[in-house]
């Protein structure tokens, strides 16, 4: 097994507590961080545009990710400008579809030509990717989410697919992989070898960093130790 430090893999933070950000942000394996809508409402988030602007002032050396949340392509475009506006780490996530299940292809092509700075978000297919791509061939930078997890969480193995998704990928130097939705920690490691560009994890996932290489001898004796103790702790007898 590789050590962190020789990972290639980028690893990102995803979330919305703007503590935990800042907490991850002067750790240096973190090299970015994305967020989205239903995270930021997990976080207690009311007002959009001042979290946005508060943590783009602290982290202002880092790509930082927010989603448009809009369903109309025309406006999901007008969002799309505005978040750009904020700063020049900024990359705008937009959806490959609507909740119609429309493809965002034409606004993603039309924001790339703008040079707005793109992260395209929850690609579940390799016909996705192929598509997104293509549509930003002339986007300056940007991001491709595959949301490998879910592509797990459904029985499928993601990473065949992962690496397919690399090769697509290299006929574009500008875009970046992110392996995203990752559901434990052998994912970042899965990520690396295929030769994802990114991975982004949650502080829980991110949290399990310290455990790499940890004897597992040891780790049994500390498993034992944990069930003994809050057994003790609850006052258990039979």
């Amino acid at each position: 097994m590789k050590r962190i430090a020789d990972l290639t893999v980028k690893l990102f933070a995803d979330g919305a507590e703007r503590t935990e950000m800042l907490r991850l942000y002067v750790n240096p394996l973190i090299q970015g961080f994305t967020t989205n809508p239903t995270l930021m409402r997990k976080a207690g988030v009311s007002d959009y545009e001042v979290f946005a602007r508060d943590i783009l002032a602290a982290i202002p050396d880092r790509p930082v990710s927010f989603e448009v949340f809009s369903d109309d392509f025309l406006e999901m475009e007008r969002q799309a400008h505005r978040i750009a506006s904020w700063g020049g780490q900024v990359y705008v996530k937009i959806p490959v579809t609507n909740t119609r299940g429309e493809s965002s292809v034409a606004l993603i092509r039309r924001l790339a030509r703008a040079g707005i700075r793109l992260n395209v978000t929850a690609l579940l297919t390799l016909q996705q990717v192929c598509e997104v791509s293509a549509a930003l061939r002339e986007c300056p930078s940007a991001y491709v989410s595959v949301f490998a997890g879910r592509i797990a969480d459904t029985g499928c193995d993601p990473v065949p697919l992962m690496a397919d998704a690399v090769r697509i990928l290299q006929t574009y130097p500008q875009l970046q992989l992110i392996w995203a939705s990752p559901r434990e920690l052998l994912n970042v490691f899965q990520a690396d070898e295929v030769g994802c560009h990114v991975i982004t994890a949650t502080s829980d996932i991110l949290k399990k960093l310290s455990l790499v290489g940890k004897d597992l001898t040891a780790y049994s004796v500390d498993t034992v130790k944990m069930f003994h103790d809050d057994a003790a702790s609850a006052g258990y007898s039979i």
